[in-house]
């Protein structure tokens, strides 16, 4: 079964395909079955020596007793994030609030990362990154990478949150950023103190990156040079908590992760006048809802049923009264394919539309802006991913385990410019409802919230995973 599923991960359904075709009795079909779900649930794990298990455990062992320690540290932590939350390219007080973490515990970082390139797009200067190397500071070196910005949404306060609420009105951290931001302090503390095992293997470099919210963050700091910077970064580990996958379980997959994504605004212009005489008018807000009408055709009839696809309008802003019939009409949304090639026809698709149907209207088309920098598919290295898939299965209790997701998700992420450059893998760390943390709420969600009891969990990822990169890279 392991000699199968390291040959093809996708052995289990090619079997059960063929029985179907073959017309095989169904007693045959059902071994087939159990066969096949014997080989989708194994692991990538190669045979170990008694003395690389024992080795392995003790590691863990370690890390697992110095993050025990650190529980109550990083719900605070975690908490006192959230009460600050800031829009991308402006995480001045996020970012020192980190800082004053580092210098507490005598870890050397770098700030000025991520400085803002497109100010005429996004409000703010940027530069709130952080880079934190630990270790000898000579190669190899593995980075792991949390995102620290928030999202321009009023909080609902959950249960939860009630006592810890966001503080800046219209700022929320809806995407777990805050959680993130917390387990890689977590890590940074327990890699300082392990640092004596580090610096005989190499570096390990915490990436603590600003603007990952449309703003290209990780870019901008890969342009200042966190990947390229002495010593060069060989591999590359991030995560992302996410509600709708069982708490305290861990998910990803080789090759395709994420999609690949654009965002775009929609400047229409038509005629404004009185709303009791629209004949003397032009009206935008007709053609901007036969936009969007049009729009849904844009993935179901002009891109093939093979390929996944999304476009969706998220804002539309015209008029401020009941009775006047405005000039102006903006309209925002996102597309996304897991391919680049399927996301550019989807733009030029997208602007053939859109005039088009003004144009029909009476209505012109002022602009179609997209983001200065749409985010590559987000594609996990398969190598890497099979050591990743091994490593963290000897966290999780027997009730859990690493799942290989089916299907990549059509969220996208920044991460993703990351893999273009070095081997990399990002994954999922599940915190859904559970028996002691109940929340139907996802992410962008104003009454989204996050288990704290799984920060442990991404603390003890974040470290083991630099270790044991460090010390596979160290034999190769």
């Amino acid at each position: 079964v392991l000699f199968l599923r390291r040959l093809l991960p996708d052995a289990g359904r090619v079997m059960i395909a063929a029985a179907c075709r073959q017309r095989l009795p169904k007693p045959w079909v059902s071994s087939l079955n159990t066969c096949s779900r014997a080989i989708s649930s194994s692991s990538f794990q190669d045979k170990e020596t008694k003395q690389q298990v024992e080795q392995r455990d003790d590691l863990q062992t370690e890390i697992s007793r110095r993050t025990q320690t650190l529980k109550s540290f990083l719900t605070s932590t975690r908490r006192s994030l959230h009460q600050i939350p800031e829009l991308m390219y402006q995480e001045n007080k996020t970012s020192r609030y980190i800082q004053g973490m580092l210098q507490e515990h005598d870890i050397p970082y770098s700030t000025g990362w991520g400085v803002n390139k497109n100010t005429h797009v996004f409000p703010g200067e940027g530069g709130h990154g952080i880079v934190a190397d630990i270790g000898s500071g000579q190669p190899p070196c593995v980075l792991l990478r949390a995102d620290i910005d928030a999202l321009p949404i009023h909080e609902q306060p959950h249960t939860h949150n009630k006592n810890f609420a966001s503080k800046h009105d219209g700022k929320m951290h809806a995407c777990g950023h805050d959680g993130h931001a917390t387990m890689l302090i977590g890590a940074a503390l327990i890699l300082k103190q392990m640092e004596s095992q580090i610096k005989q293997h190499g570096t390990v470099r915490l990436m603590f990156q600003p603007a990952e919210e449309g703003g290209a963050g990780a870019k901008r700091m890969i342009e200042e040079g966190v990947l390229t910077n002495k010593p060069p970064v060989d591999v590359a580990f991030g995560m992302h908590l996410w509600p709708t996958l069982p708490s305290h379980t861990i998910a990803s997959r080789p090759g395709a992760l994420m999609a690949a994504g654009d965002r775009f605004t929609i400047e229409i212009s038509g005629i404004g006048g009185h709303a009791a005489m629209p004949h003397k008018a032009i009206d935008p807000i007709v053609t901007a809802s036969s936009i969007i009408m049009n729009l849904q055709t844009l993935v179901s009839r002009t891109i093939s049923p093979f390929e996944s696809a999304v476009c969706s309008i998220s804002a539309i802003n015209g008029g401020a009264a009941f009775n006047i019939i405005p000039e102006k009409v903006t309209l925002k949304g996102t597309i996304r394919a897991f391919q680049e090639t399927t996301l550019l026809s989807l733009k030029e698709k997208l602007n053939r539309i859109v005039t088009n149907t003004a144009t029909s209207h009476g209505c012109s088309v002022d602009n179609i802006i997209y983001s200065p920098d749409h985010y590559p598919p987000l594609i996990n290295d398969t190598d890497l991913y099979r050591t990743f898939s091994s490593n963290v299965g000897a966290l999780l209790s027997k009730e859990r385990c690493v799942r290989q997701l089916e299907y990549p998700s059509m969220a996208s992420e920044d991460f993703s410019f990351i893999g273009q450059h070095v081997p990399s893998t990002f994954f999922f760390l599940g915190q859904g409802s559970s028996d002691s943390f109940k929340s139907d709420y996802g992410l962008h969600h104003p009454k989204f919230t996050l288990d704290e009891d799984v920060l442990p969990l991404g603390v003890e990822l974040h470290a083991n995973l630099a270790l044991r990169a460090l010390k596979k890279l160290t034999k190769q």
